[in-house]
């Protein structure tokens, strides 16, 4: 494989788990084990198969059926979208409280307060 497929893959991976994280709830029991056995546990198709007793095929066809279904909640309920813009304003607010204000413990508190929220 290349690099390039390589990197192509962690992202998929990535995106696939951050779906999770947020629509994972929605999936049946079923769908949910495969795709953590895929993504999050890195086990192959053939090893999830034995476990389930099916073809690696089925398996393949449930964890595809199954990002796309994660990708269309994403279209329409934007839940990780919108976190990752949260994210990203708090960290650029807690970069500018930093420079701007790093005397103001209140301000810090409440910019570390929205981060920690956020994490959760």
């Amino acid at each position: 494989m290349t690099e390039a497929h390589d990197d192509a893959e962690l992202i998929k991976t990535l995106r696939m788990n951050e779906l999770f994280d947020f629509y994972g709830d929605l999936l049946t029991a079923k769908q949910r084990r495969y795709i953590e056995l895929y993504y999050a546990d890195d086990l192959s198709l053939g090893e999830i198969a034995e476990e389930f007793s099916v073809s690696r095929q089925a398996v393949y066809d449930n964890i595809r059926r199954t990002g796309k279904l994660l990708e269309e909640y994403e279209a329409k309920l934007h839940l990780l979208a919108q976190y990752t813009g949260l994210d990203d304003a708090a960290t650029a607010l807690q970069q500018y409280a930093a420079v701007h204000y790093p005397t103001d413990t209140q301000f810090q508190t409440l910019v570390t307060a929205l981060q920690q929220h956020l994490a959760r």
